[in-house]
Parts: structure tokens; sequence; C-alpha cells
């Protein structure tokens, strides 16, 4: 079922892969928005049959307007009956509404067990002292590309990706899914006039259902690129110079003439 609103100049629509699915499937949600910021997220929220919130995923806009976000069922399973999309942005009052229906399916005896398990694991891994979420930031010198990883011991919804500018203005925003074993990666494209200012960018990982775990790092970025930090490929050429000084004074004390 597709529903398509507009407000002013702006139109936007949702849409699911499916109208009916079964309580332990997962579904698409899909949508196109125009003449809104790209780097502000769509908003998404799934209300059950009890009329409770089940998600509200924030979700990214591509350079065709266009989001997608793929529903995986909630443990131990989606709750038979209708459930409602909406989706919305900050740029614009319209709101796009969608539903579809899940029908009962018998959860098998074995999905019980591993349902206690992973709970069991979760709860354990919110009381350990370390980082809940660990991130690393890899780009090249002069590149317009940021690689961001990591890996998060919370695997219960996407992990949200914010840029800042120096100066704490929102750059961009982002989300990834973590894998099975809590690994996560993304792609930064840099360039444009939202990075026109020269400095620290920082790049912060939200994770959890509200957000609770946070883990942040700092890139250096002038004139639109990346700038390294001084670091072990500018050491050693740093100390190959210094080598190639010392060849040279000592050939230019064998080289002088010995005088009586």
């Amino acid at each position: 079922m597709v529903s398509t609103l507009a407000f002013a100049n702006t139109t936007i629509e949702v849409q699911t892969s499916e109208t009916k699915i079964k309580a332990l499937e997962s579904i698409w949600v899909t949508g196109k928005i125009t003449d809104v910021a790209q780097y502000k997220p769509v908003k998404l929220r799934v209300i059950g049959p009890d009329g409770k919130l089940v998600f509200a995923p924030q979700v990214t806009i591509d350079d065709n307007g266009e989001f997608r976000k793929l529903l995986n069922p909630p443990i131990p399973s989606f709750k038979p009956g209708e459930y409602i999309v909406t989706a919305s942005h900050d740029d614009t009052k319209s709101v796009a509404q969608t539903q579809f229906t899940v029908i009962s399916q018998e959860i098998p005896r074995n999905s019980d067990i591993q349902t206690s398990e992973s709970k069991v694991i979760v709860e354990k891994e919110q009381q350990k002292s370390s980082k809940e979420i660990t991130i690393q930031a890899e780009a090249e010198n002069g590149s317009d590309v940021i690689m961001v990883k990591g890996n998060t011991n919370f695997r219960g919804t996407d992990i949200t990706l914010i840029v800042k500018s120096p100066i704490g203005n929102m750059i961009t925003i982002d989300q990834v899914t973590p894998g099975m074993y809590g690994d996560f990666q993304a792609e930064i494209k840099i360039g444009g006039p939202m990075w026109k200012e020269d400095g620290m960018y920082t790049i912060t990982a939200n994770h959890g259902s509200s957000s609770e775990y946070k883990e942040s790092i700092k890139v250096e970025i002038k004139d639109g690129v990346v700038v390294p930090e001084f670091g072990v490929t500018t050491s050693l050429v740093l100390a190959m110079s210094i080598i190639s000084i010392i060849i040279v004074s000592t050939k230019l004390k064998l080289a002088t003439p010995f005088r009586y």
C-alpha cells in the first residue's frame, strides 16, 4: 500500500514490500521525499495493534530522495494484527502513512531457548564496565572518503552516525545495521558546502534503544579533504630523511682532503 502527501512543494510517500506477513518474517519499508534537506533523516514510526510504539528509526535519504528500512521482528515475534507506519521529516508538516498486517505463526520450541539466552547475553553486556561500542575512522591523505568501522555489544537496533563540524553544526547523519558479531562499517563522503570549514570534525556513533551508548572520534578536514594525523607513515618519511642527511654528511667528511 502506498500513501503520498504534499505540503507546499514537498511530497513524501511511504510503502511496505508486503501487505501481509507472518509473525516471524521481516518487511521492507521504502519511500521517497522531495524538496527537503537530505542531511536530515526521515523519521519512521511503527504502531502495533495494541497502539504502542514498536519501532521509531531515523532513516537516511539518498541522492534521489529515496529511503528504505528493513524491519526485523521484535523479540520474540510480531504480534498478530494491523501495524501503522508513518513517515515524517523536520522540514515539512506532511506525514505519509501506510499499514501492513501480521498473521499469527507458531514459534519453534528451540526459538524460545535462543530468545532467553539472547536476553541474558544482552543484560550481561550492559553491565560490563568496558565500552559498549567502539569506533574508528580510516582515510588516506587527501581523500574525500572516510571509512568508519566499529563494534557494538548491543545488537537490538541500528547504529546512528552523526557528523558535526568544528563549530558544532550537524553535517550529515547515517544509519548502519550491526552484523552478527556486532561489527559495523559505513562510508562517509566528504565534499560540498557543508564541509567548507577547516578543522576537526566529530563523528559520533549512537546506539541502544534510547541512544544510551555513544562513542566519538575526530577527523581533521582541510580544503574539503582528510588531513591524517602525524602517524607511522609520516614518522617513517621523517626518519628516512634524517638517515639521508646523515649519509650525505658522512660522505662530505670522507671527501674532504686530509691536511698535514
